[in-house]
């Protein structure tokens, strides 16, 4: 028992505490090694001769201070190591070293390396042993075919599910989807009788016809043409009849007018097409048991006939139902416009300062935002003008937009003013007659008229009496005639 606690001396204390242990341990060897040094030096300096030694220079005193510091410090290195392996050993040999955050890294590192390379293993395994069990490989070919047929269970899988379902609805058709699938029967049933007799009187051509009676035969076919005409569309006309009353029953509530008109249409429309079909085929079955290239000119007139009569009935049926949708539905009244209380204001107060004849035309531009819109007559629309600018209770201060315009009848001139003083706007216009084109310039009410006069005289040729510069503005004075007159002709012909 003594042996053994000679031996370890740290047993029954935790890993902690023998980590601390080792640490104080350390220290005061440490220590100890420190004083000795000391000791070791101050003897060493007391025993060395000074004469002894030769006199160093300052170069060789700094190689050996520093030979000394590196042997120095060599020696303090070999005895830290010696005290790290002596602590080391007095540890449990159980408890592993702590380690730093870069071993534990490459450790975590290695053993992530460590089982994904197991994984990949045990993968291999398997693999090969699936492969072992499963087929052998198969070409593209067969991989090709394999997909289809897999496709095409999986397509017939899917039908039968479908049908299924079908089958097992508990909800009734309804009776316009009834309609439908009997007229969809119908119209099947009726092809496949025409198709039978086409080929039943193809057969008795190929096998006992005469040339003679060709032209029999031709008569013979307008009248089958005609009567299957009449057939479709009395079918198209009993299922649209059976397709309303099954709305109607639905519904409760008569089908209207417009709706019967659309109905006639789609049904006259389907009997032309299925009548044009039937004379196509009627025409191929001719040319191919030999007959003559007139006879297909014939039955291209027909069907150039029917598709007009189509489009003249839709035609009929469309003007028919907006007749009856006009009627049936009253006009709207057109709504006064916000701004005509404003615009018999402004009509008010001329009269009142200018007389009742002042204005030729009053009225609300819909096409520009609703404007109040005032016609002056061509002697008082200076007088008007001036009267919209100087008014306190009109006060327009503000000419935003002028401009000239050729009717061919006459000329007119639009002015835009607004008042900022009240935040309206009016147009004011004036028409001119196009041979004596004169009237007032309205450049010394508001500056802005200047240049859109000027502009107005150059291209229409409007003169504008008062205005203090009226030359051209865009043509050179040279320039011959009015290029936004309606009857302008170039005089130079390059142009």
């Amino acid at each position: 028992m003594t042996d053994k606690n000679e031996q370890n001396p740290n047993e029954g204390l935790s890993i902690e505490e023998q980590k601390k242990k080792a640490a104080a341990e350390a220290k005061a060897k440490a220590l100890e090694l420190a004083k000795q040094r000391q000791a070791e030096k101050a003897k060493a300096a007391e025993t060395t001769e000074p004469a002894a030694e030769p006199e160093l220079t300052k170069e060789e005193l700094k190689k050996k201070a520093a030979a000394e510091a590196k042997a120095k410090a060599l020696e303090l290195a070999k005895q830290r190591q010696a005290e790290k392996a002596k602590a080391e050993e007095a540890t449990v040999p159980a408890a592993e070293p702590e380690l730093t955050k870069e071993e534990l890294k490459k450790k975590a590192t290695a053993e992530a390396k460590a089982k994904a390379l197991e994984l990949a293993r045990q993968r291999q395994a398997e693999k090969a042993k699936v492969d072992e069990t499963s087929e052998p490989e198969l070409t593209k070919e067969e991989l090709k075919k394999k997909a289809a047929a897999e496709a095409k269970a999986k397509a017939l899988e899917l039908a039968k599910q479908r049908q299924s379902e079908k089958g097992n609805a508990t909800e009734p058709a309804g009776d316009d989807e009834k309609a439908k699938a009997a007229a969809k029967a119908k119209a099947v049933a009726a092809a496949k009788a025409k198709a039978a007799a086409a080929a039943k009187a193809k057969l008795a051509r190929e096998t006992g016809g005469d040339t003679a009676s060709e032209p029999a035969s031709d008569d013979e076919k307008a009248k089958a043409a005609a009567k299957a005409k009449a057939a479709a569309a009395a079918k198209a006309k009993a299922a649209a009849a059976a397709k309303t009353k099954a709305a109607r029953e639905a519904g409760g509530e008569p089908a209207s007018d417009d709706e019967k008109a659309k109905a006639a249409a789609k049904a006259k429309a389907a009997a032309a097409a299925k009548a044009k079909a039937a004379a196509a085929a009627k025409a191929k079955a001719a040319r191919e048991a030999g007959g003559e290239a007139p006879a297909g000119d014939d039955e291209k007139a027909k069907a150039i006939a029917a598709a007009k009569a189509k489009a003249a009935a839709a035609a009929k049926a469309r003007a028919a139902a907006n007749a009856k949708g006009a009627a049936a539905e009253p006009a709207e009244e057109e709504k006064p416009s916000p701004n005509q209380p404003i615009l018999d204001t402004y009509i008010k107060v001329i009269k009142e300062h200018l007389g009742e004849e002042t204005l030729e035309d009053a009225y609300i531009n819909r096409l520009s935002k609703d404007v109040p819109t005032l016609v002056a007559k061509p002697d008082t629309y200076y007088k008007v003008a001036e009267f919209l600018k100087h008014n306190d209770q009109l006060c327009f201060d503000y000419l935003s937009e002028m401009h000239g315009t050729d009717f061919e009848t006459h000329f007119e001139v639009y002015n835009h003013l607004y008042s900022y003083v009240n935040r309206q706007s009016v147009a004011l216009k004036v028409k001119i007659d196009r041979n004596s084109a004169v009237t007032q310039s309205i450049t010394p009410l508001w500056a802005g008229a200047n240049w859109p006069e000027r502009e107005t005289y150059d291209l229409l040729g409007i003169q504008f009496e008062g205005h203090p510069n009226l030359t051209r503005i865009m043509l050179p004075d040279d320039w011959v005639g009015h290029p936004l007159r309606k009857d302008y002709e170039p005089h130079d012909v390059e142009v």
